[in-house]
């Protein structure tokens, strides 16, 4: 007998509220079991988070035949956030109902040579249109999925938030697993690297957006004196080797220097009232620090220590819901979290937190919240049944 697909992973919650569903990437009928776990729809957008051992371009194909009345757009992943929690070779589907929701999708290219101006004009007059279409639905606010290997989701969330104003921008890096060498965003019927796609949406569900961290800042502090900011690599830190000075102040060899110690040893940058993760990717050839996000001369880091990472999740969802529960929640999880939690033997503990709290979305690369492109973060939408305030 065929596997079920996991189905909200859990139970489809009432129209008009989110549903979403899983499937092996491997599966044969892989659209078809995921449109029978999502259910009768119609459906305004449609949204995959693919394993890279998924064809993305396929299964888009194949989503817009089988969903003809949603937009469709999706993203290759570090792993997926199902019914199990954590999870590794699936393809999740989450989708907006059209009882509930209306979208406007903007696909962006060529991130490297983004044109500001015409950007901003392109982002206002998708938000006019959606506003003259569903000025009723009150709640508003947008996703971004990006290519994780651009290196641009600083300055396209800047732009971006510039256009949004007050509306909440949540959104997740594409992945490629552990490779590191290529991540595909999904759209229109085209498979891109080096682009962006922005979901614009009214919701009559209530909608709380989210970002979590189990860091907290220490008293050893260190400043970057070279860097190359294009190219998010710090070469020196306090005037020393950046990786021989990073070690040292750890206590180790640089030759020690690995994904976990990065995992459970990040940076933090103090901006806007409080500090921010900056996640430290490799150690390149010449000692220099690759990172995941913007990095410049002159900053001053925060070494930073992790706090238990599942009784913080707990709290932290728990808290979400201490009004009542969210029908669902859209997460976007960075891979170092995933790494961390493995190597301290925690994933159990956090794989049934996400799943008792109905967290679908993917490990990234990198989050964006607001106007901010973060690391080693969960950021997130919360959504609240129709008629509640938050």
């Amino acid at each position: 007998m065929p596997e079920k697909p996991n189905a909200r992973d859990g139970a489809p919650g009432p129209l008009p509220c989110p549903v979403s569903a899983s499937a092996p990437a491997g599966a044969e009928n892989l659209i078809a079991r995921l449109a029978c776990g999502l259910g009768p729809g119609p459906f305004a957008q449609v949204f995959l988070f693919a394993s890279p051992a998924a064809d993305l371009g396929a299964l888009c194909a194949e989503a817009e035949a089988a969903f003809p009345r949603a937009l469709v757009c999706g993203c290759t992943t570090a792993g997926e956030l199902t019914g199990a929690g954590y999870d590794e070779g699936q393809v999740v589907a989450f989708a907006l109902p059209q009882a509930g929701f209306e979208v406007e999708m903007l696909l962006i290219e060529n991130l490297d040579r983004l044109d500001p101006k015409a950007l901003i004009g392109e982002v206002l007059r998708a938000r006019q249109g959606l506003g003259r279409r569903a000025g009723a639905a009150i709640h508003e606010f947008a996703v971004l999925l990006v290519d994780g290997l651009s290196g641009e989701e600083d300055r396209l969330v800047a732009q971006l938030s510039g256009a949004l104003g007050a509306v909440p921008i949540v959104g997740g890096s594409a992945g490629d697993g552990g490779a590191f060498r290529r991540t595909e965003i999904c759209a229109r019927g085209r498979v891109l690297g080096n682009a962006a796609v922005l979901s614009l949406v009214r919701s009559s569900c209530a909608v709380q957006p989210f970002s979590l961290d189990h860091l907290q800042p220490t008293g050893r502090r260190m400043v970057v004196t070279g860097a190359d900011p294009a190219r998010r690599v710090v070469t020196r830190i306090n005037d020393e080797p950046a990786a021989q000075e990073y070690a040292r102040l750890l206590g180790l060899a640089p030759e020690q220097l690995s994904p976990f110690v990065f995992a459970s040893h990040p940076v933090l940058v103090r901006a806007g009232g409080r500090h921010h993760v900056r996640a430290i990717q490799s150690v390149g050839p010449d000692g220099a620090l690759i990172f995941f996000a913007a990095i410049a001369e002159g900053l001053v880091l925060t070494l930073a220590e992790p706090t238990d990472i599942a009784e913080h999740l707990e709290r932290e969802l728990a808290a979400l819901a201490r009004d009542g529960a969210p029908s669902a929640i859209l997460g976007f999880d960075c891979i170092f979290r995933r790494i961390e939690a493995t190597a301290r033997q925690r994933v159990r503990a956090v794989s049934e937190t996400l799943a008792r709290h109905h967290v679908t979305g993917f490990s990234t690369y990198g989050e964006q919240i607001g106007a901010m492109h973060v690391n080693q973060t969960m950021t997130g939408l919360a959504f609240f049944p129709p008629g509640e305030t938050r």
